[in-house]
């Protein structure tokens, strides 16, 4: 019996799922739900939810997409790219031998649920609330999905490093701001919604790590190290297939 299952979120090599010797207290605070950790992207996604209605956010929308085109940015394509650079990043640097909190299994585990929780969260919202792009290409503009990725990969990162690392945890970020700022100079996006995108992609993130202890206790009932990735390509779409064997 094979079950299959896809993950979206760019290229990667074919590789098998082993447990590495590290050891982890699953108990640990890191995978304690806090209050404080939902003050930022409550902000964030307040601010976005604000801009679809309130009339001084809307109009700061419409005035920086102005101010936007009157300057005539060069339009770069960089932003479909960068969405995923944090999240590579810790997977690259592992390569390397600079280790961060969890090992490949359990890493992979907590971002494929950080992806999977935004894409349930977005694609909906996308194609419930109905906001006009910019460019006017299509209705499906709230929230940014691009900055959510950009921003649950950044978080992802930032998790990962935060204890070892801080400063290096910290670099994820840029690129994410990158990600969604050019989502607006390419007039794809409005303010609102990239800020509500950086919102989503930080929640979905953090209750990853919140979920963890019980998805790793779940998969404990099965043999993990029988687990495979590899990548796949279908309707201009790259993705990541996680198989296990019964």
């Amino acid at each position: 019996m094979l079950v299959c299952t896809s993950f979206l979120f760019g290229q990667s090599s074919s590789v098998s799922l082993t447990t590495d010797t590290n050891s982890i207290n699953y108990q640990s605070e890191v995978y304690r739900f806090k209050v404080k950790k939902l003050a930022v992207p409550t902000v964030l996604l307040g601010y976005g939810i604000l801009s679809l209605t309130y009339e001084p956010l809307k109009e700061l929308n419409t005035s920086t997409r102005f101010e936007i085109n009157e300057h005539q940015p060069d339009n770069l394509t960089l932003d479909n790219f960068t969405q995923y650079v944090p999240a590579a990043a810790v997977y690259g640097l592992n390569v390397f031998g600079i280790k961060g909190r969890h090992n490949f299994t359990d890493r992979t585990i907590i971002y494929a649920t950080s992806t999977l929780l935004a894409a349930a969260v977005v694609v909906p919202l996308k194609r419930s609330i109905h906001e006009v792009r910019p460019d006017n290409s299509n209705n499906q503009s709230f929230p940014s999905g691009h900055t959510t990725t950009a921003f649950a990969s950044a978080q992802f990162m930032f998790r990962e490093y935060q204890g070892q690392n801080f400063w290096l945890s910290l670099s994820g970020y840029p690129f994410a701001i990158f990600t969604g700022v050019y989502r607006t100079l390419n007039d794809r996006h409005w303010v609102g919604d990239v800020v509500a995108g950086a919102g989503f992609g930080i929640l979905s993130t953090e209750a990853a790590y919140w979920l963890f202890p019980h998805i790793k206790k779940l998969l404990s009932h099965q043999n993990i190290n029988h687990l495979q990735l590899y990548p796949s390509y279908q309707h201009q779409t790259y993705g990541l297939n996680l198989i296990k064997n019964f």
